[in-house]
């Protein structure tokens, strides 16, 4: 529920009342005897309250961003000032400073529009006062629309003539797109998919449905290419791409109508990935049925795409953007993007989901799951290395982080207790910017690296590659992750077991090993992204308990060795990694699902239209 305070009476013919009734709010006009606080105080605790001058001339869509966006404590626009339950002790405090307004003149037929007298606005004072007071209220980009407080009536009638020159709907659904996206999504998706979203807002659907039919889309579509038939792989690609549309469509949505939820934004985040493998995982399935096992393949893709977001994670909660120019690449980068076609040509070459998908879905209806596959691995390998060369290169020239650095990359190493035990045996100084990095390229490079030699996968020396592996994880991490590459750790990491996990089971050569790597990979890719949104949302990385039940990064690598080892060439490796996944997914999915709908779950919303 939603109250609407005016300090004074509209002037007579202002739509103002019935648009904020039409935006959910109950009005009140305030009483100049009692006060403001007074009504403040009066209005139901759970309530959203604003404050609103009367005199405010807009479109309705201002006060719809400025005033009902959930994502924001506090928010304001020009003569409107608004607090959730939780911001409301923060406004309560402002308005008891605050003089309240005198009462209204008797009449407001004459030059003054409406109270209070010209030069004073309430809600502006208050925004004021909750800026001084360290919490300061969002303020949305209106763009075009309007929104101002007129005192005279010739200022009135200009700025209603201002609102009728904008096309506030079209502004409206324009604002529904995200102003930075991928080349396909911008030119073939949005387009359309904005009026999708507007026709599910005018139906009374919410944005959580339209990203759970996406995702039922997905499915379905890896059910139909796990047919293995030419018509079942045409339905596939035509249907992923129809996922995509409503993944664009539950977004536009939630913007265009302002229905932002903490479940919502944990649904977006992790339905994108698991509909992406799920994909994979049918394309394996329909490759079988027709005698060709792609399933290295598979596997090799979701171990590329996975490592890929890690890198661009780690790289951001190092060094976070930050507003002004930059020198080396940074700089170089800004002066690209005064090229128009060099900022399309960079957002198509790192390949964003946009792209990914559509190739995968013409790939899947044209060619086989092998070719598909193939090609997949070769563009993402591409982009891997663009991006990845050029945080490199930014890397030289940036500062190191602090605290909340080294903890954030702490979490995202996903170290288990072996690591913190040789972490512990000896802590290290800090060392050179490229110790960290070093000590993990090292352990992931020995780990790889050996497990690729013939005859050492299944056998004694996996286990003793492991062991090294978890020793060095542990001196890579025994220092505070704080210099300026050590954003590199949870990639390498990430590199490390996923590729150990998919080296054994392609050398086992046990029917069903693949598969259940498959399900295990996607059980660790999981707990992994959980924790990215985890932090994104300033809530922290999982809790330590939960790290240390799975084993950590080191701790499943061992694992998985040692039964290769024991069940060399048997179905027991089989049964090992389907019980580990399966262990796995329980516990991950169990304490996510718990946090995300706790009281305490932050709200992600991904605005930047970073590629995903």
């Amino acid at each position: 529920m939603s109250t609407a305070i005016l300090t004074g009476p509209p002037p007579p013919g202002s739509p103002l009342e019935s648009d904020l009734r039409e935006l959910g709010f109950s009005v009140l006009v305030l009483d100049a005897a009692a006060g403001l606080a007074a009504e403040l105080t009066a209005v139901p605790p759970g309530h959203r309250v604003a404050v609103v001058d009367p005199r405010f001339v807009g479109h309705r869509h201002s006060l719809r961003l400025g005033l009902t966006d959930p994502r924001f404590a506090v928010a304001a626009l020009p003569g409107a000032v608004t607090a959730l339950p939780e911001g409301r002790a923060a406004l309560a405090a402002a308005a008891a400073e605050a003089a309240p307004p005198p009462r209204p003149p008797a009449g407001t037929h004459g030059r003054a529009v409406a109270a209070p007298p010209a030069g004073t606005c309430l809600p502006e004072e208050l925004a004021a006062r909750l800026t001084a007071a360290g919490s300061p209220p969002h303020r949305p980009e209106l763009g075009t629309l309007v929104a101002a407080v007129p005192t005279t009536t010739q200022q009135r009638a200009r700025a209603e003539a201002d609102m009728a020159a904008v096309d506030e709907e079209a502004v409206r659904l324009r604002s529904a797109v995200k102003a930075r996206d991928g080349f396909f999504t911008t030119h073939f998706v949005s387009p359309y998919s904005r009026h999708l979203a507007r026709w599910c807002a005018r139906r009374g659907l919410t944005p959580n449905q339209v990203t759970t039919a996406s995702l039922v889309t997905a499915l379905i579509a890896a059910g139909c290419a796990a047919t293995g038939t030419r018509g079942g792989f045409v339905a596939a690609g035509l249907l992923l791409l129809l996922s995509f549309v409503l993944d664009c469509a539950d977004g536009q949505l939630a913007r265009y109508a302002l229905r932002y939820s903490t479940l919502g934004a944990w649904l977006d985040a992790t339905f994108d990935r698991a509909k992406e493998y799920a994909y994979y995982a049918g394309l394996a399935l329909g490759a079988a049925r027709g005698g060709d096992d792609v399933w290295a393949l598979a596997l090799g893709a979701m171990v590329l795409q996975t490592c890929r977001h890690v890198v661009d994670f780690a790289f951001n909660e190092a060094h976070p953007p930050a507003p002004g120019g930059a020198a080396g690449a940074t700089a170089l980068s800004g002066r690209l993007d005064r090229i128009g076609w060099t900022v399309w040509l960079r957002r198509v070459i790192v390949l964003p989901i946009g792209e990914r998908w559509a190739l995968i879905a013409l790939l899947t209806a044209f060619t086989t799951p092998r070719a598909t596959f193939v090609v997949l691995l070769v563009a993402a390998g591409l982009a891997a290395c663009y991006t990845t060369a050029g945080r490199l290169l930014r890397s030289r020239r940036l500062p190191g982080g602090g605290p909340g650095t080294a903890a954030a990359l702490g979490g995202l190493a996903d170290n288990g207790p072996l690591a913190e035990a040789a972490a512990r045996v000896r802590p290290r100084p800090a060392g050179s910017a490229l110790t960290a990095p070093l000590w993990a390229a090292a352990g992931t490079a020995l780990l790889v690296g050996l497990l690729l030699v013939p005859g050492v996968a299944g056998g004694s020396a996996a286990v003793a590659a492991a062991v090294a592996y978890a020793v060095c994880a542990g001196r890579a991490t025994a220092a505070p992750l704080v210099r300026p590459f050590d954003w590199v750790l949870p990639p390498l990491f990430r590199g490390g077991e996923y590729l150990a996990v998919l080296v054994l089971a392609a050398e086992s050569g046990v029917n069903g090993a693949l598969p259940a790597a498959f399900c295990l990979v996607a059980a660790c890719a999981y707990h992994h992204y959980d924790t990215v949104y985890r932090l994104r949302g300033g809530a922290g990385a999982p809790p330590r308990r939960l790290v240390l039940v799975t084993g950590g990064h080191e701790g499943r690598v061992l694992v998985v060795s040692s039964a290769a080892a024991l069940w060399a060439g048997g179905q027991g490796f089989t049964v090992a990694l389907a019980v580990l996944g399966g262990a796995t997914a329980f516990l991950v999915l169990g304490e996510s699902i718990r946090f995300w709908i706790s009281a305490q779950a932050p709200a992600v919303h991904d605005e930047t239209g970073e590629p995903a």
